[in-house]
């Protein structure tokens, strides 16, 4: 859904790259220290009832950690384990916000309910990253999603900072919001995934079933 400003954070984020460029600085220790920062930020924050603080300090890891890609492709160093890392701790700091909410909403929040909602938050967000590599990985196409990760992690960072700063409701509210769009970008993948395959099954079919006996 958000795809379409990624061209402009681009542009926003261009002078900050060009100057990462000139220095030391690696793709895969931005990666690092970006998740690294963002994990420790939720998990010792969220628990202790400071939202807001939390959520500040996890965007300014998340906007770090969105300058890897870009610095390896102005240093030349793009490759498959940068891809690889990057994405593996992407799905670690995802986890450490929502766990870090669970956390609170057991100890300070009172709502044992709300902390299944964030753990179910949770999982549904594994599941949905999980479906599309394991598809890519079957060389199946799977693009769907009308809730991907930047979008879950929007929802939950955004709501957890206005809860911080006083909004009533607005955790519960986005959390089941994105529960339910999360549950409903994981059944997308799975329908695309099962088409894509059905359709490469019946096309390898009617290849082989035109081919003349020898």
């Amino acid at each position: 859904m958000l795809k379409a400003l990624r061209p402009f954070l681009a542009r926003l984020l261009d002078p900050v790259v060009g100057a990462l460029a000139r220095t030391p600085i690696t793709p895969n220790a931005l990666t690092i220290t970006g998740n690294v920062g963002m994990s420790a930020g939720a998990l010792a924050l969220y628990p202790t009832g400071h939202l807001f603080a939390g959520t500040m300090v996890c965007w300014f890891f998340v906007t770090a950690d969105m300058l890897d890609g870009a610095l390896a492709r102005v240093k030349g160093t793009t490759g498959s384990f940068g891809a690889f890392l990057d994405s593996t701790l992407d799905r670690v700091g995802d986890a450490s916000v929502f766990a870090g909410l669970a956390i609170w909403f057991v100890l300070g929040g009172h709502s044992r309910l709300l902390a299944g909602v964030a753990l179910f938050c949770l999982v549904a967000g594994l599941l949905v990253s999980y479906t599309k590599a394991r598809a890519e990985g079957l060389g199946l196409r799977c693009d769907v999603g009308v809730a991907e990760r930047t979008e879950r992690l929007l929802i939950g960072l955004v709501a957890a900072g206005l809860a911080g700063l006083g909004v009533p409701y607005v955790l519960p509210a986005g959390l089941w919001v994105l529960a339910a769009l999360s549950a409903f970008t994981f059944g997308q993948r799975v329908l695309a995934v099962r088409r894509e395959a059905v359709a490469g099954a019946a096309g390898a079919e009617a290849r082989g079933g035109g081919e003349c006996p020898g």
